[in-house]
């Protein structure tokens, strides 16, 4: 008997994630504009604090709303990391005589998490006769998924090796994903030396600029 497949929705561990649905996160939001708004009418102690404090709120409320969900930018990001390893499954699952969507299925099924469920989508429509593009618009807003997109579109299209491609994707994906770090490291680096920086002119204007000042002007005066 064969082994049940695996939800392509739940993740390594066997669970499916909890996304935090759209009511908590309004109901948040307000709470976190409210106390907000509060607290500026709390420091101001007048009653000029209040349409301040209206406005904060407001503000901070339209703000909160275009930041995007903790889950959701999670998933993005899970989606992002697990793209090259999908597209190096599925030149192997093409490369040993797949179909398509039986081999961009059977990566789903290896793979799990939130880019399984879309890689499991494409392969729904692809069984379903929906036109290449259609299919494969479901990997749409994970970074470095449309190339992958395109050259599925152009093997579809011209009769390409979607292998050869989905090889050299991995590879770029990887060399890009190192770029990416090695610029965030020099970043972080920069960053770091900014507090210090910032604690260290004080402290050198007060222990050794101020001192001579004084100096000279007690020898002067």
């Amino acid at each position: 008997m064969p082994p049940a497949r695996r939800p392509a929705s739940a993740d390594r561990r066997g669970h499916r994630p909890r996304p935090c649905s759209p009511g908590r996160r309004m109901i948040r939001r307000i709470v976190v504009a409210l106390t907000c708004g509060a607290a500026i009418i709390w420091y101001a102690g007048h009653w000029w604090g209040m349409p301040v404090a209206a406005l904060a709120a407001y503000g901070i409320d339209r703000w909160l709303r275009r930041q995007e969900p903790a889950d959701v930018r999670a998933s993005r990001t899970r989606a992002e990391a697990d793209l090259p390893l999908a597209a190096d499954l599925l030149a192997a699952a093409l490369r040993a005589g797949a179909p398509v969507d039986h081999a961009v299925s059977a990566v789903a099924e290896a793979l799990g998490g939130p880019l399984a469920e879309r890689l499991d989508r494409v392969a729904r429509s692809l069984r379903l006769d929906a036109d290449p593009p259609e299919a494969w618009s479901h990997l749409a807003g994970v970074r470095g998924a449309d190339r992958l997109t395109a050259a599925a579109v152009r093997s579809s299209t011209s009769g390409g090796a979607l292998s050869g491609a989905c090889t050299r994707l991995a590879a770029d994906l990887r060399a890009d994903r190192a770029i990416a770090a090695e610029a965030a490291a020099r970043r972080a680096g920069v960053l770091i030396v900014l507090p210090l920086g910032l604690c260290f002119l004080p402290a050198f204007l007060l222990a050794g600029l101020v001192p001579v000042v004084v100096a000279v002007l007690g020898d002067v005066l």
